[in-house]
């Protein structure tokens, strides 16, 4: 892999995988336009661009996930002191815990057909093409949302599941996993810093462990490739710088309803991308 390849690669990574478009789609895309579709060695390189995103979240996010951290090691002490079921939901950083882990919990089952819709994505470029094309309907409806009022010392169980539910549809590749996790928040009627700050919390966990997964099938593939770990770091950095001007900018465009923007560009896109497979 060139140092070129790999910039535009973090690139392609740093703005996809928060603008409300798809970073595995694109990188599939990319991919086949490529040539390289199926190649085991972009598992570890995609693991590399993953946590440069993930660490893209925590930098632009810092105030919250420190917070949701300490809230974290409150609820350990409580746990081991036996106060934690008397102090229930508690904060709204608490709160806020509880509910990451239920529509986290609500991604579990479908993780076990991730393997085969992939491989059929990658098969039937049409597939793809079908998958932007349902982003492209959800980021329609979520720009008609009024601005809701619910917050996350508000949120509920039931608000939780359904935001779980779209976050496990965005294993799709092509359906984006920020846009479909922030469409499924305003759904449910979450006010836009909620839905995009919830989203992005909720994409820790599910980043990080698309990372160990892409790690675990590099090893099982023997495709570790240690010679090429600088060029993958390249990358790396440049999915972080990448990744928090991309978060600044959708945090912007969702409060200013500016979703139909990407709506129409996947629109566009799952039309070419299906084109494209009939004529070939």
């Amino acid at each position: 892999m060139s140092i070129l390849d790999a910039i535009f690669q973090g690139i392609i990574q740093g703005l996809t995988e928060f603008l409300p478009v798809s970073s595995s789609g694109h990188l599939m895309l990319y991919a086949h336009i490529t040539g390289n579709a199926g190649n085991e060695n972009n598992f570890l390189f995609s693991a590399f661009l993953h946590l440069g995103t993930l660490l893209a979240t925590c930098l632009a996010f810092k105030d919250t996930v420190s917070a949701l951290f300490k809230e974290c090691l409150a609820m350990l002490k409580d746990l081991f002191s036996g106060k934690l079921i008397q102090k229930g939901l508690g904060s709204p950083e608490r709160r806020m815990i509880y509910m990451l882990l239920i529509s986290l919990v609500i991604l579990v089952p479908f993780y076990f057909f991730r393997d085969f819709i992939e491989g059929i994505t990658e098969k039937y470029l049409i597939a793809l093409g079908a998958f932007f094309l349902y982003t492209s309907f959800i980021l329609f409806l979520s720009d008609k949302c009024k601005n809701g009022t619910k917050t996350p010392a508000t949120l509920t169980w039931k608000d939780a599941l359904v935001i779980g539910l779209f976050q496990a549809i965005a294993l799709l590749p092509g359906v984006s996993r920020s846009g479909s996790t922030i469409c499924g928040a305003l759904f449910v009627g979450t006010d836009r810093d909620t839905a995009v700050k919830y989203s992005f919390m909720l994409g820790i966990p599910t980043i990080l462990a698309g990372c160990l997964v892409q790690i675990k099938d590099a090893v099982d593939a023997n495709a570790l490739p240690v010679n090429e770990i600088p060029v993958y770091l390249i990358g790396f950095v440049v999915a972080v710088f990448v990744g928090i001007a991309a978060i600044k900018l959708v945090d912007l465009l969702v409060k200013n309803n500016k979703f139909k923007y990407f709506a129409v560009y996947t629109l566009v896109l799952g039309l070419t991308v299906i084109g494209w497979s009939i004529a070939h």
